[in-house]
């Protein structure tokens, strides 16, 4: 598959302009080193999990560094995070050359701490999640948005099985003290069957025969390494009593598939997991649009402890809000909209939009039988039209 654009390209390149380094996040195999390549052809280029590089480096970091004539693009620096430390040493000394460190990496947790104590001020930061909707029609449900996953396709399933023992053997223990990983690849499996779910940890720890502490120990893995999701809940109770606890998905509807099973397009209609994994490619979605955009992650959802329930919250500037509802059916039916309907009516200190989000190719009822104020689109259609808000 051809080079893909990706929408925080402009807001890497604008960074350059305007920082000594820049740093690039995200999960493993998202893109990060051949978008950083593609934007900036003549950087010089390092892979700090080559086992030389990583030799030479802890031999003598200061001369390796110094050796390096920049603009560089440092890959996977996660595994070398006091080169942190050095490169601010360079920076310091020519800080009007601008664009000159390119850093990647894709554990969020190791590498904000470098960048808290030696890159403050120095770096901008922005995360690379798998390819969206908006940049290819080519990402889905069933296949998800890894770029080697898309382009090859009769295949994705063998390249989801390597890349789960490679983000196992490489990634988790990178972080983690984990010895046993069958129970953790258990887990993993466990844990999609929960998705667009409330956690309950202690749901999770039970059958696993694990304590509660490990579950948070892990479920904390797979959000510092952006594999998972969690949604919080509003932080306002519009004079309701409110579920605390955050609802869970994946960030890649693709793998999410992949751990529960589902290898084509007929089983993922028949799956009883169709829903929530409709839902969480919305919620995936949505956060991609935000970080492509340069923005912070915020999406909530609603429940009090009445029943009533909102899929997503997403807060648009001040005092407004857009409610979501994620329906995998295809046909729009008025009560798929009945929450949202009474969600709004009890804020009143909000601007309000309100919309049901629903799979491709609608049939039946034209929107206009739903009620007043409220929009159904398409994911792709919903993307589009959020565009002119982020």
């Amino acid at each position: 598959m051809k080079f893909i654009p990706r929408m925080v390209s402009p807001h890497l390149l604008r960074a350059s302009r305007h920082f000594n380094a820049v740093i690039l996040t995200g999960p493993r195999r998202s893109g990060k080193t051949t978008l950083l390549r593609k934007l900036f052809p003549q950087a010089s280029y390092y892979l700090l999990e080559d086992p030389d590089v990583i030799s030479r480096l802890r031999a003598d970091p200061r001369a390796f560094i110094e050796e390096i004539y920049p603009p560089a693009i440092l890959d996977e620096i996660q595994n070398v995070p006091e080169v942190f430390n050095y490169v601010r040493t360079l920076i310091d000394r020519f800080p009007n050359k601008k664009g000159q460190w390119l850093l990647t990496g894709y554990q969020e947790a190791s590498l904000m701490k470098g960048v808290t104590e030696s890159m403050a001020g120095r770096a901008a930061i922005f995360q690379l999640l798998p390819l969206s909707l908006r940049e290819t029609s080519k990402v889905s449900l069933l296949r998800g948005g890894f770029p080697e996953a898309l382009a090859r396709p009769s295949s994705s399933q063998i390249w989801f099985r390597s890349y789960v023992q490679s983000y196992l053997e490489r990634d988790v223990r990178a972080v983690s003290s984990i010895r046993d990983l069958a129970t953790f690849r258990r887990f993993l499996s466990l844990l999609t069957s929960r998705c667009g779910q409330i956690l309950n940890r202690t749901d999770l720890a039970a059958p696993l025969g694990v304590s509660v502490p490990t579950i948070s120990e892990w479920l904390n893995i797979l959000e510092v390494t952006s594999q998972i999701i969690l949604v919080p809940p509003f932080y306002e109770n519009f004079g309701k009593r409110l579920i605390k606890s955050p609802k869970l998905y994946f960030v890649d509807a693709g793998l999410a598939c992949h751990f529960l099973g589902i290898e084509s397009e007929k089983m993922l209609k028949q799956s009883p997991f169709l829903g929530a994994i409709f839902e969480g490619f919305v919620a995936s979605e949505i956060i991609k649009q935000q970080v492509n955009s340069g923005r912070s992650k915020e999406l909530y959802y609603f429940r009090d402890q009445q029943g009533l329930e909102v899929d997503f919250l997403v807060p648009t500037g001040h005092r407004e809000l857009i409610l979501l509802e994620a329906k995998a059916s295809r046909t729009v039916m008025p009560q798929m909209a009945e929450s949202l309907h009474r969600l709004a009516g009890s804020i009143g200190n909000y601007q309000v939009k309100s919309y049901l989000i629903f799979n491709p190719g609608r049939e039946g009822l034209s929107t206009s039988a739903l009620r007043p104020g409220i929009k159904a689109f398409s994911v792709g259609e919903f993307l589009s039209h959020l565009s002119s808000v982020f």
